[in-house]
């Protein structure tokens, strides 16, 4: 496992089951979250790549599997996430097969949208 991956699990508390296949956990990055590293000085931005990997632990961890990124389908974010801000990543997962998924994630920040992903994932045995 990579320091980053480290680093962002060690970020998330309450990953929970919502509804149906929706998943929800909260994330907070501390300023000497490693991620932040030249992005950027004096006013660090989570980097979107980031807020994927979040979404990919989020899914090993409640699935119990390895995950790989098979495709970004879509991306799109609204504003950015500073260091100690509180967000909440909820995810809605598609069964395409039993071993690939569509995944919609929406990034929050005190009930603002910040980010949305569609995502295609592969479940490794």
């Amino acid at each position: 496992m990579s320091k980053l991956t480290k680093e962002i699990k060690s970020c998330m508390t309450d990953l929970r089951k919502v509804e149906g296949d929706q998943l929800s956990a909260d994330f907070c990055f501390p300023k000497d979250f490693i991620g932040f590293n030249g992005h950027f000085p004096g006013k660090p931005i989570l980097p979107g790549v980031c807020k994927i990997q979040a979404i990919m632990i989020m899914l090993e961890e409640f699935k119990k599997k390895n995950a790989r990124l098979k495709e970004i389908t879509m991306v799109k974010f609204f504003f950015p996430v500073s260091s100690d801000q509180k967000i909440s990543i909820n995810l809605e997962e598609t069964m395409e097969s039993e071993a690939e998924s569509s995944i919609k994630a929406t990034v929050y920040s005190e009930e603002k949208i910040i980010a949305k992903l569609y995502l295609k994932v592969a479940f490794l045995e």
